[in-house]
């Protein structure tokens, strides 16, 4: 597969989603928009589009960060999800992924940092893109902000402290609002570059339990996604030759 990931900022790298595609063979364009100026839109589609995460939100204009272009990244969004390519929205990218399908994102009841525990609807037990996700699993948070819901999106995932994890807005299309991808260099990035320190809250963790959690189940559950994802890619026939 040609797959796209968008960089929305650098310290917010793509963890195992890059590992996944490169351990998979697949051919990976990374796009990190401080260096492109923005999000280009590509000549060619790619057959899957990954758009990360990033301290912006999807109301965040030019004038207040250059490099980000909300709409952009929302037109070709929009123009991989008609064209029926696999998208999927981590984070940032699932508000601006539920934007681009007619949602406008909203703030989470709670902030979270750190690993939850997700529990699966029983519109995501039925999902065959989760058949490896047991009813209630960990992942990875860092946020305050959720997607929005169209009329025809399924919640297949939620957290106490937020009720849209895992968003299905059509079959290859997937937000999602937490963080799988995360690995221990991502959080000492995050870490690191803070502008304050962490706030106080029931769903946010300590520095030292951030930096001590083991990331690889959470990394192994998404790998499982992705490859389900790819498979029914392939049988959907729009594979590029």
């Amino acid at each position: 597969m040609n797959i796209l990931m968008i960089q929305n900022e650098d310290v917010v790298g793509p963890g195992e989603y890059l590992a996944w595609a490169r351990r998979r063979g697949h051919a990976v364009t990374e796009l990190r928009c401080r260096e492109a100026g923005g999000c280009p839109m590509p000549e060619t589609l790619p057959d899957m589009l990954i758009v990360l995460g990033g301290p912006q939100c999807p109301a965040t204009t030019r004038a207040e960060c250059p490099f980000f272009d909300a709409e952009a990244e929302k037109a070709l969004i929009r123009r991989c999800a008609e064209e029926k390519k696999a998208v999927i929205g981590v984070c940032l990218g699932a508000q601006l992924l539920g934007e681009a399908m007619g949602a406008p994102y909203g703030h989470s009841p709670e902030r979270e940092m750190g690993p939850v525990l997700l529990t699966l609807t029983e519109e995501g037990r039925r999902d065959p893109l989760l058949r490896a996700f047991p009813d209630v699993f960990p992942a990875g948070q860092w946020h305050g902000d959720m997607p929005g819901l169209t009329e025809t999106a399924s919640v297949l995932a939620a957290s106490e402290g937020c009720p849209r994890q895992i968003v299905r807005y059509a079959p290859l299309v997937y937000g999602l609002q937490c963080h799988m991808e995360f690995t221990h260099a991502i959080i000492e990035n995050l870490l690191k570059n803070r502008a304050e320190p962490l706030p106080e809250g029931r769903f946010i963790q300590s520095e030292s339990e951030l930096l001590a959690y083991d990331y690889t189940e959470m990394n192994a559950r998404l790998s499982a996604f992705l490859d389900a994802l790819a498979e029914k890619y392939k049988e959907s026939d729009y594979l590029s030759k």
